[in-house]
């Protein structure tokens, strides 16, 4: 089976390659370090290194307490951190800086995970959630490297699609991989597809450790205070094409009870923002970019946010926050980040990518679920207008963030005896 699989992976290798490639036609930064892509130019790191591996913006997002608590547990090894996308590795950019070293995933092909293992030699691997690379984990049993899945969970119907290939995902899981299960629930799947049990434990959802930076609520009252004053003010967050065209709707009808309400609008890929930009204008609504550098004037009606990292600044100044990616099959996106802040959270029915904690906010009632524009905008206006709902809903979100930290302590003992030599 795996042999079949290595054949399978040099013969997608042309169209993985022609499918990054017109990518890079309308946004360059996919071109960026390409060679990683297929195994040459990786960073040297012969002293060895521990090596995370996040695909995209969430997952760095969610990675950061643990690459802080790694910086500082063990400051003379290097941290790696992987993405799949460029927007990921923008965000490992803006929130790490020079503290790691960064490089692109290598596509699965034998040679290019042979060749990326050879230059990084990683002495830890941590793997953040779902992602399962047959030869990337192959390679770590193979160099002894210990991998450990960090906040791993698996769906149903991801544990049936694995079950068609069993065989090769029971050899996947059998290299002494170290499972840290987001849930019982997801510990019992992976055990299902061939994880040891001696080495399936549950974490919890390192997510739930979120980092709130130092400041950040007053910064919030400072750009409020300087942008939007006492206008009611409402954040779409990592919005998908033809979601925004449904928020806007939806802003109109909020604008109906609150004439002077506030839209800030994020879309989540940033190649997007020149196409967003112009369907404001095309519609008709008096709109600012934050990198035009001005501020809002009581005229502005939607402030794009075109800039990558601020998303949680503006959540701090803001009233009510929609998370985008639920009103179309995307599959949403975190939920934790404007409840950290006390923020009420509305969202769309497509939560399949964070269902779990989805289920927590609808069940304990920090969240607002809606189906469609008219109904965000009736969900947005209504809490605009019944402070103490807002207050409430948004309290019980951040109470549900507080209630289930410590997955990142109990992460941090398991990892510890993997590292050779700890300090």
């Amino acid at each position: 089976m795996r042999f079949v699989y290595a054949i399978l992976t040099y013969l997608l290798l042309p169209v993985y390659a022609c499918y990054w490639f017109f990518r890079g036609l309308g946004n360059r930064t996919y071109w960026d370090r390409f060679g990683q892509r297929f195994g040459f130019c990786y960073p040297r790191l012969f002293e060895g290194c521990i090596w995370v591996h996040a695909v995209s913006v969430g997952e760095v997002q969610a990675s950061l307490p643990l690459v802080n608590a790694l910086t500082e547990r063990f400051p003379n090894r290097h941290v790696l951190i992987t993405t799949v996308t460029p927007t990921g590795a923008a965000r490992v950019r803006l929130l790490f800086g020079d503290s790691v070293v960064h490089c692109y995933v290598p596509f699965e092909t034998p040679f290019a995970v042979s060749s990326f293992f050879n230059a990084i030699e990683p002495e830890l691997a941590l793997i953040m959630e779902t992602e399962i690379w047959p030869n990337l984990f192959n390679e770590c049993g193979r160099r002894q490297i210990p991998l450990v899945l960090v906040s791993a969970r698996i769906s149903p119907k991801s544990a049936n699609s694995y079950r068609k290939f069993l065989q090769l995902f029971k050899e996947t899981l059998s290299h002494g991989i170290v499972i840290a299960a987001q849930s019982e629930t997801d510990a019992e799947r992976f055990r299902s597809l061939g994880a040891a049990p001696e080495r399936t434990w549950v974490t919890g959802n390192i997510k739930f450790d979120i980092e709130i930076a130092e400041g950040l609520p007053q910064q919030g009252t400072t750009l409020r205070r300087d942008n939007f004053d006492d206008r009611p003010v409402w954040v779409a967050a990592s919005t998908h094409d033809r979601e925004e065209r449904m928020v806007l709707h939806a802003h109109r009808l909020v604008q109906k009870r609150y004439p002077n309400a506030m839209l800030v609008l994020v879309p989540r890929h940033p190649e997007r923002f020149a196409t967003v930009r112009t369907y404001l204008h095309k519609e008709g609504f008096r709109a600012v970019s934050r990198t035009d550098g001005l501020p809002c004037t009581p005229d502005t009606e939607v402030l794009l946010v075109d800039t990558m990292g601020e998303l949680p600044l503006f959540y701090a100044a803001a009233d009510v926050a929609f998370v985008g990616g639920t009103l179309f099959p995307i599959g949403g996106h975190n939920l934790l980040e404007p409840a950290a802040l006390g923020r009420p959270v509305i969202t769309g029915p497509y939560l399949f990518n964070t269902q779990d904690i989805a289920n927590m906010f609808e069940r304990l009632g920090a969240s607002v679920t809606v189906n469609n524009a008219g109904q965000l905008g009736i969900a947005v206006a209504d809490l605009f207008g019944d402070p103490q709902m807002s207050k409430d809903i948004g309290s019980r979100g951040l109470e549900i963030v507080r209630q289930n930290r410590g997955s990142l302590d109990r992460l941090l003992t398991l990892l510890e005896p993997l590292v050779r030599n700890a300090d």
